[in-house]
Formats: structure tokens, sequence, C-alpha cells
């Protein structure tokens, strides 16, 4: 039975063949590379998101680190969540520049090809599951970071609090299960739409190294 994915392939592919039929080998060409920068533009927007927010949560960091000097235990906090957030970000801005890269002293197969990896190696390589491992740590540190930081109290006052105990405790024992559920399900969601563009673009490639 055809997947979904697989599906979506061959509507695509139909409406570029009906295009190739009426090009030139040149045109073919052409046609062949506009395709292929349309669909990696997705993942240099999608990767820019991701680089935004790593932004954002770095100056989170540093402003409530900065109000929170005394508190050592929120420090530490803000600390391993920004050594997983700074990772990520280094990363996000390496595959944003490779992709992004216009220099045009290669082939274009070559050009596609580099590119191709590079996605493959970010979506099946070694490290390709990473996040999944890394997201409850994420959540947790997160939630730490806003809560501690609103309830005006010091990292142990709080978690010794009568309210917290009595009420934050609930509220977090309910809706962090939850909270992961929906993360988990947004993640799975989102690689299967990655690994769908990264297979179009595979057999894009294949279409551009079988041009003569």
């Amino acid at each position: 039975m055809e997947t979904d994915e697989n599906k979506e392939l061959q509507k695509i592919w139909k409406n570029v063949d009906n295009e190739i039929n009426q090009k030139s080998k040149e045109e073919l060409n052409l046609l062949l590379a506009s395709k292929a920068r349309q669909a990696l533009n997705k993942f240099v927007i999608i990767n820019a998101v991701s680089i935004f927010i790593s932004i954002a949560v770095i100056v989170w960091l540093a402003i409530t680190s900065f109000h929170r000097q005394d508190d050592v235990l929120y420090l530490v906090n803000n600390a391993m969540l920004g050594a997983i957030v700074f990772v990520s970000l280094y990363h996000g801005l390496s595959v944003w520049y490779k992709l992004k890269n216009k220099k045009y002293d290669k082939s274009l197969k070559e050009w596609f090809e580099i590119r191709v990896n590079i996605l493959s190696k970010w979506l099946t390589g070694r490290f390709h599951n990473i996040e999944f491992y890394l997201f409850p740590l994420l959540y947790i540190f997160t939630f730490l970071s806003i809560h501690v930081f609103y309830s005006g109290l010091d990292f142990l006052e709080l978690f010794e609090s009568k309210k917290f105990l009595n009420e934050d405790l609930w509220g977090i024992i309910i809706f962090t299960p939850i909270i992961l559920a929906l993360g988990f399900h947004f993640m799975i969601k989102t690689r299967k739409y990655y690994l769908q563009k990264l297979e179009f673009l595979k057999d894009l490639h294949g279409r551009l190294s079988n041009l003569r």
C-alpha cells in the first residue's frame, strides 16, 4: 500500500513531467534547478524559525539570570538550558549557512548533491533522534526557568512553599504528560514532513544526474 508521502511525490512529479515534456535539455536543467531551490528554501525557512526561537530563549536566559544572580540553583538550571539551546543554535546556523551558500564554483549536480547530503545527515544520520531525548529535558528546564522567575521566590523557596505543594504540584502532574505527548506528536509529524521533502529532493537529484 502506498504511503501518503509517495502519493504526494507522484502528484508533484506529474506536474513536473507535464512541464518537462515541453522543454529542451537546457530548459530542463533550469526547471529542475528551480524545483530544487524551491524545495531547499522550505528547509531554510524552517531552520530560520528554529534559529530565531533559540536566540529568543538565550536572550530570556540572559535577562532572567541577571535578575537572579544570587540564586545559584536558578543559575545552574538556566546554564544547563542555555548549553542545550546554544548547541542547537550552532547546529542551526551551520545548516542554514551551508544551505544558503550561493557559491556556484561546482556543477549544479554537485551543488545539489552536497545539500541533499547535509539534509540526509541531519534527518537520518547517527544523531537524528537526539531531539526526542532532549525534548523532556528542555521542557523541564524551561518550565523551571519561567515558573521560578515569575514566582518571585528563590529556587528552593518555591518548592518548599505551600502554594507549590498544594496547587502547582498537581498542575505539573496533570499537564506535564499532556504537554509532552502533544510535543512528541508534533515532532513526529514534523519529522515525517521533513523526510517526505527529503525523498522529493533525492528523487529530484536523481533526475538531475540522469540529464545528459
